[in-house]
């Protein structure tokens, strides 16, 4: 059964943990109230966003709503610790918030389940719908011993009827690809592998998930921003860095592509990863609700089929191999 086909535009609740910049309460529910009138029900959040505050913030709105009509995920493996005394902010981890816990890694059962309960006392729901286990290629245990502790734990959950789903976010390929041979989980949070960037998801990712009956939503579809706008800046940022100068000049390619059949880069890069096989939605993010209701019209924007071939022509994406192009 699939949990992910008939909510293909989920909204990334990283923004109202304040990521990168403070937002009031105020902005925050604006933002999360314009999500929802634009017809979005699936929401994605992490204890790591803002030290939980996307999760309070998420789980107060979210209380408001018809529990039925709305898909919801959290993660694990990063249990929050409270500090005896507030230490500065968080933008050590790029979060606008008091530091007043520090995050451990923790990939067990009883983690597992901490975290979950945690999770779930924060948004003041009994249930979610999907937990991922949070970026196990950066356990200081190594990614191996993460999955090896953490799929297991996060797949208990499921069986004992705590999660409809479970699957693990990463942007690792061989943490991917190996959950997605494991037998054990039924989602993959993809984190920028599956953009008009970088494909490298779909060379075994994708056709591992395919095999094993395992569902792929694209995260990061914009690569750091990169492709958020109609043009990127010469500055742009790439993959949590910065972005070189032969990568710019190709996202400007791929924008004169889309300029050329009448959509923007942004469109483009939001109706791109469903064209890949076993992915069956993406997320997107806003931090404020004119930012939502900007994607959401990208988002239900058609994009030619013209678009894909023209760009496959150019040598700027393949969709055979999956490779990420120079």
């Amino acid at each position: 059964m699939s949990i992910l086909a008939d909510h293909p535009l989920a909204f990334g609740a990283a923004t109202v943990g304040n990521l990168y910049r403070e937002l009031s309460d105020e902005q925050a529910l604006a933002t999360l109230e314009a999500v929802w009138d634009a017809g979005i029900r699936h929401f994605d959040t992490a204890p790591h966003y803002g030290i939980g505050l996307s999760e309070r913030r998420l789980g107060s709105f979210l209380r408001s709503k018809p529990r039925d009509e709305f898909v919801l995920s959290t993660k694990v493996g990063r249990v929050l610790e409270p500090l005896d005394e507030v230490d500065g902010d968080d933008m050590a981890h790029d979060f606008a918030v008091p530091r007043t816990h520090e995050r451990r890694y923790d990939a067990t059962v009883a983690g597992v389940r901490r975290s979950l309960d945690e999770s779930l006392e924060r948004l003041g729901l009994d249930r979610v719908d999907i937990v991922y286990l949070h970026d196990p290629d950066a356990f200081p245990e190594g990614e191996r011993a993460a999955l090896e502790a953490g799929l297991p734990a996060v797949a208990a959950l499921r069986d004992e009827g705590l999660a409809t789903a479970v699957g693990i976010g990463s942007k690792s390929l061989s943490a991917l690809e190996a959950s997605a041979e494991s037998g054990l989980v039924d989602v993959l949070m993809v984190s920028s592998r599956i953009t008009l960037l970088d494909t490298s998801a779909a060379e075994r990712v994708l056709p591992a998930c395919e095999r094993h009956g395992v569902e792929a939503i694209a995260v990061s579809i914009f690569n750091s921003g990169m492709l958020a706008k109609p043009r990127p800046a010469s500055d742009a940022r790439y993959d949590y860095g910065s972005a070189d100068a032969a990568l710019v000049e190709r996202a400007h390619r791929i924008a004169d592509a889309c300029e050329a059949h009448g959509v923007d880069l942004p469109t483009a890069a939001i109706a791109f990863p469903l064209r890949l096989p076993a992915v069956a939605a993406r997320a997107v993010s806003a931090s404020s609700a004119a930012q939502v209701e900007q994607t959401a019209a990208r988002a239900s924007t058609p994009v030619p089929d013209a678009l894909w071939r023209d760009l496959e022509d150019a040598g700027l994406i393949d969709l055979r191999s999956g490779a990420e192009r120079p």
